[in-house]
Formats: C-alpha cells, sequence, structure tokens
C-alpha cells in the first residue's frame, strides 16, 4: 500500500472516519480480528488504529497487526505506542521496527498504570509523559503523530488549564493532530476545541466516538476516563429492555453526535469501537446516507 500520513489525508477537507481495535490474546481472536478489519474495507476508512498493551505479548501484536492491516488488507494504519514500561531505547526500538515495516502513523501516549497501580510509575530511563515520547519521534524519526486530548478534563490533571497546558506542550513537541477522548455530549467537544484554538494550538482535533452497546460496559470505562454520560440518555439505555435495544439507542445517539460534529466542524470521528464493527458499521452507512460524509 502507498505511503500515507494521516495529517495529508486530514489536509484533504474532508471529514476523516478512523476505528480503533485492541490486540486479541488468542490467535483465533486476532484471525476474527483481521476478518472484521478487512469487511471494513468497503467503507474506505481513513484509517485504522490499533492499541498498545502495557506488557506483554500485546506489545508485537500491535506492530503485527499494524502491519498486516497497511500491508494485506490495504487500510492506512496507526500504531498506538505508551510510555508504560519502556526505556527510552526501548522506545527507539519499536519505532524503529514500526518504521522498518513502512508504518507511518504512531498515536503517541502516556499509557495508564498497570493494573492494580493507582498511579504512573515511569520506567528506568523512561518517560513520564506523552510529551516526552512525542519529541523523541520527532527528533529521531519521520512519523505522523497523534496525541490523545481530553474535552472532560484528564482525570489526573488537577485543573482544566492544566490539562490544557500539557496538550500544548505535546503538540509543540511535535503531534500533528489530536484525537479526543470518548464524550457523550457534544457541547463538551466544542468547548474544548474552542479552548485549544484560544491557546494557540491550531491542529486539527478529531472526535473520539464510542456507540454504547453495554450499559454495565459504558459505566465503568466513564468512571475510568472522566467522562460523564448525559442523565437523559442514561435513564433511556437504563430502561431498555433487551440488549438490541440498548444497541439501538447506542447508535442512534452516536449517530446524532457524529451528525452534529460534523456539520459544526470537526474533522473526523474516531470509532472506539471495542472489536465490535457491527455498531461503528452501521452508523457510518447511516451517516453516509444522510450525506454528511
Amino acid at each position: 500500500m502507498a505511503r500515507m500520513k494521516i495529517k495529508e489525508i486530514l489536509g484533504r477537507g474532508r471529514p476523516v472516519v478512523s476505528f480503533e481495535f485492541f490486540p486479541p490474546k488468542t490467535p483465533e481472536g486476532l484471525d476474527a480480528l483481521l476478518q472484521t478489519i478487512a469487511t471494513l474495507k468497503p467503507l474506505a476508512p481513513s484509517f485504522v488504529s490499533m492499541t498498545y498493551g502495557a506488557g506483554g505479548s500485546t506489545r508485537a501484536k500491535t506492530v503485527e497487526l499494524v502491519s498486516k492491516i497497511k500491508h494485506e488488507i490495504g487500510i492506512e494504519a496507526a500504531a498506538h505506542l505508551t510510555c508504560v514500561g519502556h526505556s527510552e531505547s526501548e522506545l527507539e526500538s519499536i519505532l524503529s521496527e514500526l518504521e522498518r515495516r513502512g508504518i507511518e502513523n504512531v498515536l503517541a501516549l502516556r499509557g495508564d498504570p498497570p493494573k492494580g497501580e493507582k498511579q504512573f510509575t515511569p520506567a528506568a530511563d523512561g518517560f513520564r509523559y506523552a510529551s516526552e515520547l512525542v519529541a523523541l519521534i520527532r527528533r529521531r524519526f519521520n512519523f505522523c503523530v497523534g496525541v490523545a486530548g481530553y474535552p472532560e478534563k484528564h482525570v489526573e490533571a488537577r485543573t482544566a488549564e492544566e490539562d490544557l497546558a500539557h496538550l500544548k506542550e505535546k503538540v509543540q513537541n511535535g503531534g500533528d493532530f489530536v484525537v479526543t477522548q470518548l464524550f457523550f455530549d457534544n457541547a463538551d467537544y466544542f468547548k474544548f476545541v474552542s479552548r485549544v484554538r484560544s491557546s494557540g494550538v491550531t491542529v486539527p482535533v478529531i472526535a473520539g466516538i464510542m456507540p454504547v452497546t453495554d450499559v454495565e460496559q459504558i459505566k465503568r470505562f466513564t468512571l475510568m476516563c472522566g467522562a460523564k454520560i448525559p442523565p437523559a440518555l442514561l435513564e433511556k439505555l437504563e430502561g431498555a429492555s433487551t440488549k438490541e435495544r440498548v444497541m439501538e439507542i447506542g447508535i442512534e445517539h452516536a449517530t446524532r453526535q457524529c451528525t452534529a460534529l460534523l456539520q459544526g466542524g470537526a474533522p473526523g470521528i474516531h470509532f472506539y469501537t471495542l472489536n465490535k464493527s457491527q455498531a461503528t458499521r452501521e452508523i457510518f452507512l447511516r451517516l453516509r446516507a444522510a450525506g454528511v460524509l
């Protein structure tokens, strides 16, 4: 597949649509995931991203999967990379491997503390902040670099101003675009973008959307990441009598969200799929049918 950086795709003036997946733990799961991603190819997504496991074999799987997605399936791919558990030299080694495989896009993240730990502790000779990882990438490599943004503030930031300062540093160190944490109220996104622009940051801010398919699951996620579920949406979801109805409510809400985001000037949508393509595929098709994509 031809080389393509996400910043070049964003520069075309059309909304980008991307899908995020995570590496499964079994060979059977890997095969199933690749088949799932292959079924998305007819939709012509702008890119697919693969998350990065902090420890164990999922690190190698991320590199392997993004390579397969790009070169075998033929969809542009972005590899997530986190600081968790890595020295600077180890991060350089992973980046060199991605470069060797022809990957051009990296989402540079600090990463969450390992399971059971409440605070993030950098590895020996490692990095404490994503901004340091971004600086390393820009200093030594030629990747297009995406960074994370938090419309409702990162859970560890003391204030929204402190959080925005961290984002600005990531962009100043070489971030080419921002992908937001999931959110359910578009007002949070537009207020966030306004504050980002007022700070002098001009790179594109892609909206991160997670369609609700399981009520208890989304409650856990929002608790961990600091996002809120609007009371009216939560009431609707909790009142649903079947899993199918929950999914339909989730699809309807996300479709309305994406329509208003794109009509309001968002440069693109990044779908957190949880390795399930049914809901995101349906939303994509509804958006295309409505003419917003």
